[in-house]
């Protein structure tokens, strides 16, 4: 997957949630990837493709209905082994730190932010007395851009951006081998967006002794994306369909998945144009390709399912970087 040592290897990873009547829902099927020590992996999809049903998968953070097969090995640890006492104390925070998607939903409503990072300070630092854990706090707000005269305020006086840049300043306390950040750019301006990914680009960068870190960034912000990520995973449907380069999947040839290529089509700086139709329910997912009734490139062979080969999951793919050189 990648040539430096992993920090987090996943190995057909799937989860499935168990429904009335007997129905299940292919939330993750089948995902493989690592994350590297000093690399950002970005993944990118649409709504309801099944990144967040990941990221809480890899925290132990899923419902009771849920079911999950494979492995997601962050050192010599399954993270999908792990029992709820193990992710309370030896995983979360200081060894997987996560920003979250809504970070309303994780701050102590009737705390003040001050409060809650400092507490998260004493808890995963050590550092004691009351002018430090100030100091500390103080600190931690500032990397995240978190405004120091907001810390007293309680999560309700807040707008979305100062939540998410406090969840933020919280997940980066315990620096954390690997960072989950789950939409972290939600709510904020596009000069917050660039110094928020620059400050999760600094945690990954900042590798301190042999405590290696990488960051997860779950994203529907491609241009954060091009601005952070060394790599870029696509899932579409529960499936990751293409694992690339981020400078090939942002320059040239560009990602060889049709869907891959219709997502940076979409953007305003470039086609401007949608991808057609809608994604399949994950419920009730095609035997076959799951993007074969949006695509312009399906043929009747995308009646049967596509294997991830050569980093791309497609019977028709575009052509890869080499293919391309040759052919010039």
């Amino acid at each position: 997957m990648t040539e430096r040592a992993p920090v987090l290897s996943v190995r057909g990873l799937s989860v499935r949630f168990l429904m009335p009547g007997g129905r299940r829902v292919a939330a993750v099927s089948d995902a493989h990837f690592d994350v590297a020590a000093g690399e950002c992996l970005a993944l990118i999809g649409e709504s309801g493709c099944g990144k967040s049903v990941l990221a809480s998968a890899l925290l132990g953070l899923l419902p009771g209905n849920a079911r999950t097969a494979g492995a997601a090995l962050l050192g010599d640890l399954d993270l999908l082994a792990a029992d709820e006492r193990t992710f309370a104390r030896t995983v979360r925070g200081r060894l997987v730190g996560l920003v979250p998607q809504s970070p309303a939903a994780h701050l102590t409503p009737v705390r003040s932010i001050r409060s809650q990072l400092e507490e998260t300070v004493a808890e995963l630092t050590g550092v004691r007395g009351r002018a430090a854990l100030r100091r500390a706090a103080e600190a931690a707000a500032e990397r995240a851009a978190f405004p120091v005269d907001h810390l007293d305020h309680h999560p309700h006086e807040l707008s979305g951006g100062l939540a998410q840049r406090a969840a933020t300043a919280m997940a980066l306390v315990g620096d954390a081998p690997l960072l989950l950040a789950d939409e972290p750019t939600t709510g904020l301006d596009r000069d917050l967006v660039d110094r928020t990914v620059d400050e999760l680009r600094r945690h990954v960068d900042n590798q301190a002794g042999d405590r290696s870190r990488a960051l997860l960034m779950i994203t529907h912000d491609l241009a954060a994306a091009e601005r952070i990520a060394d790599r870029i995973a696509v899932m579409y449907a529960g499936r990751i369909v293409e694992l690339a380069d981020a400078a090939d999947f942002f320059g040239a040839p560009g990602p060889r998945h049709p869907y891959s290529r219709g997502l940076l089509d979409a953007l305003p700086d470039r086609a401007f144009t949608p991808v057609p139709g809608l994604p399949p329910e994950l419920g009730a997912l095609p035997d076959g390709c799951a993007f074969a009734a949006r695509c312009d490139r399906a043929t009747d062979a995308c009646a049967a399912p596509p294997p991830l080969t050569a980093a791309v999951a497609c019977h028709h793919p575009h052509a890869a970087l080499t293919e391309a050189a040759d052919r010039a």
